[in-house]
């Protein structure tokens, strides 16, 4: 079908080299597609520039707000008002784009912006239960933003908006959810994963400490936030959920190792938490 989906893909990169040929790959039905590269020190350029499709973007964070997604959302000139993000380890399935050309076949959506689920993949196989991980990555950048939040003293997570959602600009703005899911390899190197991780839990703490979270855009979500970062059981609840509730048993050995991630994070969060202490 050579009628391209009238959205902007944002990929936003620091040394991808790995992941972005099978990222980029599967966008070629967008309209438009940037990767914004914050000064890689791989081949991550040279690989966006061989795709025909794709523009390249230098970014440099100078530690203020603006961070990086909000960044582009106000500063890149984009053909379209709705963006969607996608993180370089995430390859969209024909079935998600499916549904987002649907979504765009008689016109703008009139929600203001879609939850989309990423579906862990670790050795090419699916994990198909456990607790989704969900965000809004699909959204129109006219009616979202990504909220200023009080974090740039606390170490961790730098110039990317991580592990909070973009809120709409008018509380009577609507947000839905994508039934199609997408691929997420983040798992495939799991010492990354695991060095990743470690930084968030630094930041969560901080966050905590703080108390600058911003609210989720979906009440109840919000609620559940709320009482799992107040408990001292969070370890053991999403580890229980994941691998029971969720039945992410029933996906084997890589179900195991995601959930044990999943525990080992928030176990990470507690210890900190305890000590006291708040080092990268």
């Amino acid at each position: 079908m050579c009628d391209r989906i009238p959205v902007s893909v944002i990929i936003v990169t620091k040394n991808e080299e790995k992941n972005l040929p099978s990222c980029l790959s599967a966008l070629r039905d967008f309209d438009e597609v940037v990767v914004v590269d914050s000064a890689s020190r791989d081949r991550t350029e040279e690989i966006a520039r061989q795709f025909d499709f794709v523009t390249f973007v230098s970014f440099s964070w100078n530690g203020q707000y603006p961070k990086k997604r909000q960044w582009c959302l106000d500063k890149l000139s984009l053909r379209h008002d709705w963006v969607f993000f996608i993180d370089a380890d995430e390859v969209v399935t024909p079935e998600l784009i499916a549904e987002i050309r649907a979504l765009f076949s008689t016109g703008e959506p009139d929600l203001a912006g879609y939850f989309v689920t990423g579906r862990y993949r670790i050795g090419g196989t699916v994990l198909k239960y456990g607790i989704p991980n969900r965000k809004i990555a699909l959204l129109d950048r006219r009616r979202m933003k990504f909220p200023v939040i009080d974090d740039l003293d606390i170490p961790g997570m730098g110039e990317i908006e991580g592990h909070y959602q973009p809120v709409p600009k008018n509380l009577t703005a609507k947000i839905g959810a994508l039934s199609h899911y997408l691929h997420h390899d983040a798992m495939e190197d799991e010492r990354a994963w695991a060095f990743r991780h470690q930084k968030y839990a630094v930041w969560e703490v901080g966050m905590n400490r703080k108390g600058t979270w911003p609210l989720d855009p979906v009440p109840w979500r919000e609620w559940l936030k709320i009482r799992l970062r107040q408990s001292k059981f969070r370890p053991v609840i999403i580890l229980l959920v994941h691998f029971v509730f969720f039945f992410g048993f029933l996906d084997g050995k890589n179900g195991k190792k995601l959930a044990l991630g999943k525990y080992k994070y928030y176990k990470h969060i507690q210890e900190i938490t305890e000590n006291r202490v708040l080092t990268e």
